[in-house]
């Protein structure tokens, strides 16, 4: 099953996508600039594979709803997210709004 859902956050519209899969869930909140989403994202290969596109994301690990993706600190963030003064350490939530 995937649920779409818009959320808001300080004014501010994004997507909560949650996909239910067997044994496992995948979380994303995004907008049309980057993104956040649990542990399944590779930063590395969006950093050295796909570096040419430039995605602007963030993953937080040990998440299993939308609710904790947003007030968890983040683990990774590919260098185009670094650009925009998203770290490693900041919460999904206020990631997300210097994606704005």
């Amino acid at each position: 099953m995937v649920e779409l859902s818009p959320i808001e956050i300080n004014g501010h519209t994004f997507l909560a996508v949650t996909v239910l899969l067997p044994k496992t869930t995948l979380l994303a909140v995004t907008n049309d600039k980057g993104y956040i989403m649990c542990g399944a994202l590779d930063i590395g290969l969006l950093n050295d594979k796909l570096k040419d596109r430039k995605i602007i994301a963030g993953r937080a690990v040990g998440v299993r709803t939308i609710e904790q993706l947003l007030n968890a600190p983040l683990e990774s963030v590919t260098w185009e997210a670094e650009e925009l003064g998203i770290q490693k350490g900041m919460i999904g939530k206020e990631a997300l709004l210097k994606m704005i």
